[in-house]
């Protein structure tokens, strides 16, 4: 398995998050997309396939736990819900709507990076 080739789709309306989300995730080797809203993350995932989604539940247009519901019928990608509103209730939805992991803002990179190596199955060793 290629694993440097694997795409990552972050879903956030914080563009600090966005920016280094995406600058952790580039330098581990992924190819990274950004979308600001629920619906600009619809509009890509019906041109493009991706491996992993990184959902915030607090999205401008629509709650993640909702888009992740939407994406429930991808079962190779990988969902990873990323809040910084940590409930009961949003882990149990998450969970209902297929989440694989879950993570609790603020994020480290080492965190971020190992959680998703982690979910698609990548050995340290494979590094």
């Amino acid at each position: 398995m290629d694993w440097k080739k694997k795409r990552i789709l972050v879903i956030d309306d914080d563009l600090g998050i966005i920016r280094v989300f995406k600058s952790i995730l580039e330098k581990d080797g992924y190819s990274v997309e950004t979308a600001k809203t629920g619906k600009a993350a619809l509009e890509k995932i019906k041109k493009e396939k991706f491996n992993v989604y990184l959902i915030d539940v607090k999205l401008p247009d629509m709650d993640g736990t909702d888009l992740l519901c939407k994406l429930k019928e991808d079962h190779k990608a990988v969902k990873i819900v990323v809040t910084g509103f940590s409930s009961e209730d949003v882990g149990r939805k998450a969970a209902d709507c297929g989440a694989d992991d879950f993570l609790v803002k603020p994020v480290r990179a080492e965190e971020l990076v190992s959680t998703v190596r982690e979910r698609l199955g990548i050995k340290q060793n494979e590094t």
